[in-house]
Order: C-alpha cells, then structure tokens, then sequence
C-alpha cells in the first residue's frame, strides 16, 4: 500500500527563513510512496506564501487572520488528513529542526513501533539554548513526565512524526500550543511514543511564541493544568479534596470523641463541628465536580469519535480552493496574487 509523507510547517511572517527550512527537506524517503510539503500561513503580512510556493511547497493553506500556533497545528493537522496523509511531521519555520533527521523520524512508524515520534532536542547539552533554558526545558519536561504518564525527554519539542491513527485523534482546546496537550492526550489514550535524539540549528530570531521566560513558564503551566483536569477531571477534583475531607474528619472526629468518652469541658470543641462540617461540604462538592466532569469527558470521547470518523473520510482534491474557511492554495497558483 503507498504510503503518504505531509510535512506540515506553520508560519507567521516567515519569509526570510521558510526558503532554509523548505532546503532542507528530502524529497525522496526510503519506504515512502509521497512526499508532500504543507505551508500552513497563520495570517502573515509579508510574502510567506509566495516565497514558499516558490521554493518547493506543494501547498499552503492560509488563515485570513493570526490564530496562533495551537490553531495553525490543528488546520495543518486537518489539512495533511484531507489530503490522504498516512504519516504527518510537524517542523518549523525557523529552522531550528534540520530535515536530515525526518526519515529517522518516521521509521518508528513505518515499522509499526510507535504511534508518535518526538524529536529529542538533548536540552540538557544544547549549546544553542541559554543555561536558564536548559535548566528549565529539563525540569518542565521532567514534571511533564510525571503529568502525562510517558517517558518523553523533551516535552515541548515541535518536532514530530505522527500516524494516521494519531493524527485523527489530535484535538487541541487551547490557543497558545500544542505540544504539551497533544503529549498529555497521547499518554492519557496509550499511544506508543518513541523519541529520537536531534542537534537543531542555531536560532535565526527571538521566539515569537512568548514574551521572556516568565511568560513561557507562566502560559505553559496554565496549558499542563488545564489539560490535566480535561483529561482526568475525576482524579483531580478527587485528589484536592482530600486535604479538605481529611480536615474535616479530624476536626468532627476530636469533638465525637471528647462527647462519647463525656470529657468535661467537650462542649468547647463545637466550634471544629462547624469548621470541620464547612470543609467536609466543600471536599464533597469537589468529589462531585469531578464526577460532574468525568460525565462531560464521557460525552467528550463520543464526540471525538465522531470528529475522527468525520477527519477519516473527508478528502482535499486539486478542485478544492477551501477548508475550514481557509484559502488553499497549490504550486500552480505560484502567479497568482497571493
């Protein structure tokens, strides 16, 4: 059976770089049938589409405005599914991740190994990334372990190899990235995940995806909550109302004690009836979020489903110009006025 390779890269203003980026990329893959670049061109002001078509994209899907990173994942994502993607790799547009490493990327997939493949950027030793950032990326990407259940040495890596199967089960509810959720998910759901060990490329610019350090950490922590509790609200909800349910016990407990074994003076001890009784309603009501939350996850999952089933079965043909409200544009659109 042919085998499809998408390579998908999102931009925003890229212009200068997405020509390295595109360079850089093999045309011809060992056990691949296809390869096929995707430009997805996340609102841009200057000629990324342009210079991209013109430099070896086979197609670029534009957002009439910027949607952000997470969004642009998710229409290339859709994208390369419609255009009958048996493997899909994330890379970017700076980059930072060299091409050569993408046939070692998918060969866990081509071989059935893994489900989904991380490039291994070795934050540890990166020479390209600041003392700070190598201290930070090890400790977000240990606790990101520990989160989403998996074994992944670098978490927030954009560069990934994922197979159809994976693919049509990536959904992303946030807006600033996809990296941390789509890892989350994929450990919540099994997936087999492999890594490899890359070196990337210097950086050509500052990161647009943040404002410093304090805001990466500040944006990425609410993104690992807020997937935590989507994923698993039962367990969450379950383990903050513990502290307050066991509170609770021992403030009623120390009082029905002192009032069954009739110590004088128990009568003192009411005020932990009222304290205790307070936290025990409060861990209760969490109990019940949580349960409330486990049902909405439940429905969630059917709906999933059926988005997946939907993703399946829809198909982008050359006589297409649209998808998700998007322009499509091909190689044979190069003089048109983009």
């Amino acid at each position: 059976m042919p085998i499809n390779l998408v390579i998908q890269i999102p931009c925003y203003n890229e212009e200068q770089t997405i020509s390295d980026a595109l360079r850089e990329i093999p045309r011809s893959i060992p056990g691949v049938d296809k390869v096929t670049i995707l430009i997805i061109d996340d609102g841009s002001h200057d000629n990324t589409a342009r210079v991209a078509l013109q430099n070896g994209a086979d197609y670029v899907i534009q957002h009439p405005v910027n949607r952000g990173l997470a969004r642009a994942f998710i229409t290339g994502i859709q994208t390369a599914l419609a255009l009958g993607a048996d493997i899909i790799v994330n890379t970017d547009a700076d980059n930072q991740y060299p091409g050569k490493y993408i046939p070692d990327l998918i060969a866990p997939i081509l071989s059935k190994r893994a489900n989904l493949v991380i490039g291994d950027r070795q934050v540890e030793k990166n020479q390209h990334f600041s003392p700070i950032k190598r201290m930070l990326e090890w400790v977000g990407s240990w606790f990101m372990r520990i989160v989403s259940d998996t074994d992944v040495p670098d978490a927030p890596s954009g560069f990934r190899a994922f197979s159809r199967y994976t693919a049509l089960r990536m959904q992303v509810y946030n807006r600033y990235s996809y990296t941390l959720e789509t890892l989350i998910q994929a450990g919540k759901d099994r997936m087999n995940i492999a890594h490899l060990q890359i070196e990337t490329n210097p950086a050509t610019r500052p990161s647009r995806l943040h404002k410093g350090i304090f805001n990466f950490i500040w944006r990425q922590a609410g993104t690992i909550i807020r997937s935590y509790v989507l994923y698993q609200p039962l367990k969450t909800f379950a383990q903050v109302s513990i502290p307050f349910l066991l509170s609770s016990a021992i403030l009623i407990g120390r009082f029905l004690y002192l009032y069954l074994t009739h110590q004088a003076g128990s009568g003192r001890y009411l005020q932990s009836v009222s304290i205790g009784g307070t936290l025990g309603i409060f861990g209760i009501l969490l109990v019940m979020m949580g349960l409330i939350g486990d049902a909405v996850r439940t429905n969630r999952q059917t709906m999933e489903e059926i988005l997946v089933a939907q993703r399946d079965n829809q198909r982008l043909t050359d006589a297409s110009d649209s998808l998700c409200g998007c322009k499509f544009l091909k190689k044979t659109d190069i003089n048109r006025e983009l």
